[in-house]
């Protein structure tokens, strides 16, 4: 029964902390990651059609911005994807080219630096680290961001292919099918993973160590932004009069909504795990120096 007891009291400790983090900070930062998110996607993309280009992949840099659309309302990806084709494609000129790459790379990390101050809020801690020091490592991320998205493109296309390959040739194989079908999933669990590689290395040193958990937050955050997937499309089939409301900017408002949402999902992940290293079982705290 104490037991019992003790185990209600922290997870209304818990549920209260990310609560009132949220409450708090969390709308002014979804709303600083929807304004930063919008800017810096193009520049992002930017980045990951130059790193294929120089590995001799451009058409996987094309389709790794067509991936993306898949995880987005069809909404936002009507919005989003003549603009981020046009920019992609209308690149002229080797100086301009590596101009524009740098700006990409500095803006795409400045959304980075965002979460990593999400992070640091959520934890009640300070940076103790230079700033170039912090820009170079959002730098690194975003690099790495650009590889994961190109293999978890390649990763689709190959189940893909496979499942036209079982249909085709072998209709009578079900269970192999059903496995195929599964895979579906993989979008989910690399976003999960991409999610937790992302809140491990921004996370506070301090709380880096592995009884503080940070799959909570990006699991959370990864089933909010499914459902938010799932769910915006049909709340805006509902409100027929929000295209009158904004007029031609319907369309930037929906994909504002949505990176809002995301950004909210972001805080309220990062705040999840803040509490849960807070009130740690049996009260361990790390003195660990930032």
């Amino acid at each position: 029964m104490a037991n019992s007891s003790s185990h209600f009291g922290r997870t209304w400790r818990i549920a209260k902390y990310v609560f009132v983090g949220v409450y708090n900070d969390g709308f002014i930062h979804a709303g600083n990651l929807a304004y930063l998110s919008l800017l810096a996607l193009f520049p992002f993309f930017i980045v990951a059609a130059s790193v294929a280009s120089i590995l001799g992949q451009t058409q996987d840099g094309v389709e790794a911005v067509n991936a993306f659309f898949l995880a987005v309302p069809p909404n936002v990806a009507a919005v989003l994807r003549q603009p981020i084709h046009d920019v992609i494609h209308a690149r002229t000129g080797t100086g301009i080219v590596w101009l524009g790459v740098v700006v990409a790379a500095w803006t795409s990390a400045s959304l980075i630096e965002t979460i990593r101050d999400i992070l640091r809020r959520a934890y009640n801690t300070e940076s103790g680290e230079p700033f170039w020091r912090h820009r170079l490592s959002s730098l690194g991320i975003v690099l790495v961001s650009v590889f994961g998205a190109m293999i978890a493109f390649s990763a689709q296309v190959a189940m893909a292919g496979a499942d036209q390959f079982i249909q085709r040739v072998l209709p009578f194989a079900d269970r192999a099918t059903a496995l195929i079908d599964a895979t579906r999933l993989v979008p989910l669990i690399v976003l999960c993973m991409a999610l937790y590689g992302l809140f491990y290395s921004l996370t506070p040193r301090k709380y880096r160590a592995p009884h503080y958990p940070k799959w909570p937050g990006a699991l959370l955050t990864a089933l909010w932004w499914y459902g938010t997937v799932l769910i915006l499309p049909w709340a805006l089939s509902h409100l027929s009069s929000y295209d009158m409301t904004y007029g031609s900017l319907a369309g930037v408002m929906i994909t504002l909504i949505f990176f809002f949402l995301v950004g909210l999902g972001v805080v309220i992940g990062a705040e999840l795990n803040a509490a849960l290293a807070e009130f740690a079982p049996g009260g361990q705290q790390e003195t660990e120096e930032q």
